[in-house]
């Protein structure tokens, strides 16, 4: 179920809609953080096509905002890839990403959601998201370096 519009706080609004994700404001952000520097523009568009996107974008249509949900909209849900345009931060802007994405139809009923950050644990446990109550049971495969 796509929805386009969710809301309309202070100049700006959220979608969904694939066709709405500036790609180049998007590759341009997380090809420069620290979880995914130097990731080529051909795979985060991949990235993009194959997941639940959310974007905040201004009245005049351009992105200041962005995340990404892979699920497969039934039992699982990663957050991957939040970000918030540095000259557009301090308005809530993250705040109303993640509304509208815990509210998101497609994510409802969804028995876990994870993500990883290093800087934002304040925001995401506002929204219930909390340490690891086993990560004795987690296990990863990490390739830091995969985009050098």
């Amino acid at each position: 179920m796509l929805i386009k519009e969710f809301a309309l706080v202070s100049g700006y609004r959220t979608s969904s809609d694939l066709k709405d994700m500036d790609l180049a404001v998007i590759h341009g952000y997380i090809s420069n953080s620290y979880w995914a520097k130097g990731i080529p523009l051909m795979l985060m568009e991949k990235a993009i096509n194959n997941s639940l996107c959310f974007g905040v974008f201004t009245e005049c249509g351009n992105q200041v905002a962005f995340a990404r949900m892979v699920t497969d909209s039934a039992t699982f849900a990663y957050l991957a890839d939040v970000f918030v345009l540095e000259e557009h931060r301090g308005k809530g802007l993250s705040k109303l990403l993640m509304q509208v994405i815990v509210a998101h139809p497609d994510l409802q009923g969804i028995r876990r959601m994870a993500l990883a950050t290093s800087d934002a644990h304040g925001l995401y446990e506002q929204f219930g998201f909390k340490a690891l109550s086993s990560p004795e049971s987690f296990m990863e495969l990490h390739q830091p370096d995969m985009y050098k």
